[in-house]
């Protein structure tokens, strides 16, 4: 496993996550395709917020089982906690925010979040 850092456009949130970006998932619900997502989920024990607890609101639509985490000050949205159908806690990680990774050059994942 590989560790990355990231974090929001102003710098007020950072974090660490362990994990192998082999693909990105880019989903055609309105939420991420207006925010142009590209997304990895990873057991929410390999993700670890180092700054910015406090800094962010969260943002539900739809089931409401996602905590869209954005920046307060800059608003750029670099992960996200919900649950897997199982109960698992993961943590979305928006791969558009994570330092030296080359995200558009992944492989996509289309999911049809649109239409389920």
């Amino acid at each position: 496993m590989t560790q990355y850092t990231g974090g929001c456009h102003c710098g007020k949130i950072a974090f660490e996550v362990e994990a192998e970006f082999d693909k990105a998932i880019v989903c055609n619900c309105s939420h991420c395709s207006m925010k142009g997502f590209r997304l990895s989920f990873v057991p929410r024990a390999d993700f670890t917020l180092k700054k910015g607890d406090g800094e962010w609101m969260t943002y539900k639509f739809n089931k409401g089982t996602i905590d869209h985490n954005f920046c307060k000050t800059c608003g750029v949205e670099s992960f996200a906690y919900g649950r897997m159908p199982d109960g698992a806690e993961i943590a979305a990680i928006n791969l558009n925010c994570v330092d030296a990774l080359d995200a558009p050059s992944l492989p996509e994942e289309k999911v049809d979040g649109k239409n389920f």
